[in-house]
């Protein structure tokens, strides 16, 4: 039975609203409100406890949910453990920003993440003897590049690496270039998580990200050119998750 409130109360839904089935989760709970005003049709605040702000809306017709998730493994790990446990969601799409690792990806690019490979200390709760190798659902993978290839954007679809750590403690450890030199397309903070989170409460994740800047060439986008290219993922994300079989 669907519950109206998680345990530790970081979830609350207003009275008389639901989560739908798969929510886009971008980091700033005020990306969440721009997507919902943006691109939901009639969208509806369903969450707010910690300004953590969450709505639902329809796109092509489906029912979809968008909310915050803070920053990094802990917090993204938090939120969505409690929507798929508690709110009956079935699946958990990421949008986020991430740094350009190889050559050819570019910045404006949008990814798509298959895998992810981590540095997380969540990993030391799944306790699987070896390693898990988190990867997104393949059905939702492959309905986000038909929808990428529709729109006509460009899309890499390849193995992200996700790190605890914005601000590395040890440079002499040069982290960026062994995740390049084993071919990881971009740099991030969630996706692993998420991953790992989807497998163990049998649910489904995909994480898609806009190249922002690329980490070697110091490449940026201006806060206009981000703008744009985010509403790309955006409505990747959407079409997924609006064509989901869920």
């Amino acid at each position: 039975m669907m519950m109206n409130e998680s345990p530790s109360a970081c979830i609350k839904l207003k009275e008389g609203t639901h989560f739908a089935k798969c929510v886009l989760m971008p980091g700033d709970p005020l990306r969440a409100k721009h997507i919902a005003e943006t691109f939901l049709e009639n969208p509806v605040l369903v969450n707010d406890v910690r300004n953590m702000l969450g709505y639902t809306g329809t796109y092509e017709g489906k029912e979809v949910s968008v909310m915050g998730s803070g920053m990094g493994i802990p917090s993204i790990v938090l939120y969505a453990t409690e929507l798929y446990r508690f709110f009956g969601v079935e699946a958990i799409i990421r949008v986020g920003s991430a740094g350009a690792l190889r050559d050819d990806v570019h910045v404006r690019d949008v990814v798509i993440a298959q895998a992810a490979s981590s540095n997380t200390g969540f990993q030391e709760a799944v306790n699987l003897p070896g390693f898990l190798a988190p990867a997104g659902d393949y059905g939702l993978i492959e309905k986000a590049v038909a929808a990428a290839k529709e729109m006509g954007v460009r899309a890499d679809v390849g193995t992200v690496y996700t790190s605890d750590f914005f601000y590395y403690p040890n440079p002499d450890a040069r982290i960026n270039e062994k995740a390049l030199a084993t071919g990881h397309l971009c740099l991030e903070m969630e996706t692993a998580g998420i991953y790992m989170l989807a497998a163990l409460e049998h649910k489904k994740a995909l994480s898609l990200l806009t190249i922002s800047d690329h980490i070697f060439t110091g490449e940026a986008l201006s806060a206009e050119d981000r703008q744009d290219s985010f509403h790309e993922m955006m409505e990747i994300a959407l079409k997924t998750a609006a064509r989901a079989d869920l």
